[in-house]
């Protein structure tokens, strides 16, 4: 009877197709991939290298975790900035010390980042009032945007840039951004800001705001994170929290070919200030309030002279972001002058950023990952790539290629959306050390063929973490195999348990961090700290002392590896924007004919982006797919335009509690089983 398995080589071409039936015949799996790896070029069908990826790692125990599709050699280890570290050290034995002796650990982490002190620490910790209230940094007077240019190479590249629709490339130096920085301090010192003073922003990321972003803490003001892609009422309530003095802004915003107002929104919001540029062109396409500058008017007070940064308490605040809790309101957290030491850290360690690295991740300063690219690149001697316009097409692609990027960071959906389109085809991403990925659970299938679109293929440096701790708890490295879409070590410098319902340790539950960390918040802006991260929680069921709530489910896997299964509590990353299914119902319930509602993520059967379902008790005679064109309009108008309701599910009534709470989780594992 003729073998019906496929065969692995086909499509190879004869001389590959030989080669590759020769690495399959090596006695092991790693050996097997090594060899196939070499052979495999972006060029071969995806088909072929998913195949040969089975077939290698055919005999694998599960037991031992996925197998990796991508692990360092000798000579990529020892380059790493790891390298030096783990020739003393196991990789376990380091991440332990990094945890257990921070005295140790981060000054060798602030010596690598260039950290520059108006006056030095008197030590890393203090723990005097306990692990819950640790103070890093004490005594220390710094300002964190200054170290992001004194000690740097002025000639060299801080930003590399291209514009949606354009060939070319503009590079700013460090020099070109220091002076784009300080005349923007000089500016607002001019205009009234004073040290504590909060600056909204609220427009793409660019050259622009960049500078803006480092002017305004350099003059010591607080820069408050709002996206946008936020209505004008979340852009209101982010304003009304932050009790910020004025706003930056754009008059649109051009994507895709299409323009969006921003400044109505900002308008709408009540914003009492703002501070416009041009979104297309050099002129304005509104008519500005009596109150409000264009940004050439607030250069003009301004000087092209160094700014001297004011120096602050470690612990003085810098930028406030907004997480969503469960209920009412976004968290707001501010993040102070310590923090961006935890995402630059994190670069250097996890995602292997290096001097004169080029470092690119779609993003924005709205959210969490557009402050940690600009200290994650500048601490480091890196430069900071932007492509201003849609990152999910093939001209984004193109920009990676050509502005030689080292460090790519993605969202799962970006990823899916490149390879539906072939969107790297005919590129050379050759310059591409590794990938990294955060925002959602990615999917095995779509990661594995990103890692393959670099010949030898790139790891992919996953990456989990929250705004309220500065960074990543979970993460890839370069200095160890990767497999796709899993985590292969705790972040250096964190530590974490799983618990169950019963607060004991297991190998699937939910995460809790142990404190201390530097980077993680002590307090928040309109929310009781303790009472969100710590009240409740049991102690560590190995050694005592107080655990974090941070509302992860994670489970533990062979190999040292763990695997993301969504969020325990009710909050939900959607398209890499973090909501609650609290925000969710609050527009929902704006729609005629919903009596009430339940949202929950809901992961798709072959893994990848939550897909947002609405779970609604509807009045009689209510048209299910009528609804649904409501909802997902509500939610698009009141909330995010990128948010998108995949389902409405129409119910008699919601699971609860004897004591009346929705049982969302009921709904999410009901959904789940259904898929």
């Amino acid at each position: 009877m003729a073998n019906s398995t496929p065969d692995p080589t086909a499509g190879l071409g004869d001389a590959t197709a030989a080669a590759a039936r020769e690495a399959l015949a090596r006695p092991s799996g790693a050996e097997r991939w090594d060899a196939l790896r070499s052979l495999l070029t972006p060029d071969h069908p995806f088909e072929a290298h998913r195949a040969l990826f089975a077939a290698a790692w055919r005999d694998h125990d599960p037991a031992l975790g996925p197998p990796p599709a991508w692990s360092p050699t000798a000579e990529q280890l020892a380059g790493s900035n790891l390298g030096g570290l783990l020739a003393k050290r196991s990789f376990a034995e380091l991440h332990a010390a990094s945890c257990r002796e921070p005295e140790a650990w981060w000054p060798t982490v602030l010596r690598e980042l260039g950290v520059v002190f108006k006056h030095p620490p008197d030590r890393m910790v203090d723990l005097s009032e306990g692990a819950e209230l640790a103070h890093w940094l004490p005594g220390a007077r710094l300002n964190i945007a200054a170290s992001c240019f004194e000690g740097r190479d002025p000639d060299a590249p801080a930003i590399v840039a291209r514009r949606e629709g354009e060939d070319g490339l503009r590079v700013l130096t460090v020099a070109d951004l220091h002076r784009q920085a300080s005349r923007v301090a000089w500016a607002l010192q001019a205009d009234g800001l004073l040290p504590g003073d909060a600056v909204a922003g609220c427009m793409p990321m660019s050259t622009e705001s960049v500078a803006i972003y480092l002017g305004v803490v350099l003059a010591g003001g607080v820069f408050v994170s709002i996206a946008d892609s936020f209505s004008a009422e979340e852009i209101a309530t982010r304003l009304r929290i932050s009790g910020a003095s004025r706003i930056f802004t754009q008059d649109v915003i051009v994507r895709g070919g299409r323009t969006l107002a921003l400044y109505e929104r900002i308008v709408a919001a009540g914003a009492a200030r703002a501070i416009v540029l041009p979104g297309a062109g050099d002129d304005l396409q509104v008519e500005l309030r009596a109150a409000d500058r264009t940004w050439p008017d607030l250069l003009a007070l301004g000087s092209d002279r160094p700014y001297d940064a004011v120096p602050v308490p470690a612990e003085s605040p810098s930028n406030v972001l907004f997480s969503s809790g469960t209920t009412g309101e976004p968290k707001a957290i501010p993040w102070n002058h310590v923090t961006p030491i935890k995402a630059a850290g994190d670069g250097y360690v996890h995602h292997d950023i290096r001097p004169g690295d080029v470092v690119a991740w779609p993003t924005n300063l709205g959210w969490m990952m557009g402050p940690w690219l600009i200290y994650a690149a500048l601490l480091r001697g890196a430069a900071i790539a932007l492509f201003e316009g849609l990152p999910s097409g093939a001209a984004f692609c193109r920009f990676v290629q050509d502005a030689r990027v080292t460090m790519l960071g993605v969202v799962p959906a970006l990823v899916r959306a490149w390879r539906a389109a072939d969107a790297v085809a005919g590129l050379d991403w050759s310059s591409v050390r590794c990938f990294s990925s955060t925002g959602e659970a990615s999917a095995v299938d779509d990661y594995l063929w990103l890692m393959s679109r670099v010949a030898g293929y790139r790891p992919v440096v996953e990456y989990c973490g929250g705004t309220e701790i500065g960074g990543g708890y979970i993460c890839g490295s370069v200095a160890q195999p990767q497999s796709p879409a899993t985590f292969s070590t705790p972040a250096f410098g964190s530590d974490f348990v799983l618990i169950d319902d019963e607060g004991q340790a297991t190998d699937l539950g939910e995460l809790a961090l142990v404190p201390p960390m530097l980077g993680s918040s002590g307090r928040l802006l309109n929310r009781d700290h303790h009472a969100v991260y710590f009240a409740g929680m049991p102690p560590h069921p190995e050694r005592g002392g107080p655990l974090r709530r941070h509302g992860d489910q994670m489970e533990r896997l062979g190999g040292g590896y763990y695997r993301a299964h969504g969020r325990a509590d009710d909050t939900m990353n959607l398209g890499g924007i973090k909501t609650s299914s609290a925000e969710i119902e609050r527009a929902v319930a704006t729609v005629a004919g919903v009596v009430e509602s339940a949202a929950v993520a809901v992961p798709p059967p072959g893994g990848g982006p939550s897909e947002l379902v609405v779970c609604a008790v509807l009045e009689a005679g209510a048209d299910p797919n009528a609804m649904l064109l409501a909802t997902r309009a509500a939610v698009r108008t009141r909330l995010n335009p990128l948010f998108r309701v995949s389902r409405l599910v129409a119910l008699d009534a919601l699971p609860r509690t004897a004591s009346g709470k929705v049982m969302r989780r009921v709904l999410r594992r009901q959904l789940t089983r259904d898929e």
